[in-house]
């Protein structure tokens, strides 16, 4: 017979009550150049958890340096799962990571091990935390004039075009948010219906993929900077010190294959587009380190203004400021607070 056991920091529970109770499940987000991703690994040294990259670069083979993906002998000591599982060449959407980090949790969980998710793609957070409505499949021909219209009148025209069709939806998007515009256009497009419409019938039927919460037991933690000027300056000292890592040979390497195109989901990453740019000559290299650096930023801000409306997020400010080793300390002893209580699933014979 299999026992199910709940343990506390090495306390052993034996109630039927608190057996009942659902496995655990970490949430580890923040902006980019926070340290999310040393944090989560110096956890791996405090409880028994496996890592789950949320991060729409990592997906991608190829996408090392600009990415920040951890090193190969970091990943060897501590593997992080979701990272490396796909071509440049092809898609990579929240509906594919929400279903990929549902199986990746399931067999975590199985092992008597606690999934941690880290990364700041807040896109497939949400997708996880909320669930996923059923939509059309993807339809080729109609992305492939969509993205031709992007080309000759950029992603705002084709923004209000969608607040024409679907304001709902529209009001959620940046007017430069390709990926989104493009799916919302070419679901009405495909259909005739609205992004907003299938989701609300969806809503009203059940998602096809529930809401994390309703199988685990969530604790969500977020690093949030005190000083936004600060975490500016981190990303411009990130940035900078890519480029001296070789980014600018990496990026070459993939434009040198000849089938990937600056279109594609993995070639619009922050860096990378703004590297590809200055690859085909429609940069100069000045400009292409200063609109890089300007995007990490901007990306930032729209992690942080996610975060800001979050429900259910314990917060972990920091002054990034202080000296990197009283930083991590810090942000490492406030994040072991927080999960004191969360509960070890183990899986014993008997």
């Amino acid at each position: 017979m299999v026992r199910q056991i709940l343990v506390w920091w090495g306390d052993v529970l034996s109630s039927d009550a608190e057996s009942s109770l659902l496995p655990p499940i970490i949430f580890l987000m923040g902006a980019t150049a926070t340290g999310k991703t040393d944090l989560a690994v110096a956890l791996r040294d405090h409880l028994p958890v496996e890592l789950i990259s949320v991060d729409s670069a990592l997906v991608y083979r190829g996408l090392d340096i600009g990415s920040a993906k951890p090193e190969p002998e970091v990943l060897a000591k501590v593997p992080h799962r979701l990272i490396d599982i796909r071509d440049p060449c092809e898609s990579y959407s929240a509906a594919d990571f929400a279903h990929d980090a549902r199986c990746e949790i399931q067999e975590i969980t199985a092992s008597g091990r606690i999934p941690l998710l880290v990364g700041g793609t807040m896109l497939y957070f949400k997708a996880l935390l909320d669930g996923l409505a059923d939509s059309p499949p993807a339809d080729t021909n109609i992305r492939d004039e969509i993205e031709k219209e992007a080309a000759e009148k950029g992603w705002p025209f084709l923004h209000k075009q969608l607040a024409f069709v679907d304001p709902e939806t529209a009001a959620r998007l940046h007017p430069n948010h390709s990926q989104r515009i493009q799916r919302a256009l070419e679901v009405y497009r495909n259909t005739g219906k609205t992004l907003s419409d299938f989701q609300l019938e969806q809503k009203q039927k059940g998602s096809v993929l529930g809401p994390i919460e309703k199988d685990y037991q969530l604790t969500q933690i977020a690093l949030i900077p005190e000083d936004r000027s600060v975490l500016h300056q981190r990303i411009e000292q990130r940035f900078n010190a890519i480029l001296e890592q070789g980014f600018e040979a990496e990026v070459r390497q993939l434009y040198q294959r000849g089938d990937l195109q600056p279109d594609l989901p993995a070639m619009r990453a922050v860096g990378y587009r703004q590297m590809w740019q200055y690859l085909s000559n429609e940069l100069t290299y000045t400009e292409m380190v200063r609109q890089g650096v300007v995007a990490t930023r901007q990306l930032a801000k729209r992690q942080l203004t996610w975060l800001r409306q979050w429900p259910g997020l314990h917060e972990i400010h920091i002054d990034y400021s202080e000296d990197n080793g009283v930083i991590f300390n810090k942000m490492l002893t406030n994040c072991l607070k927080i999960l004191k209580n969360v509960p070890i699933y183990n899986n014993t014979s008997q």
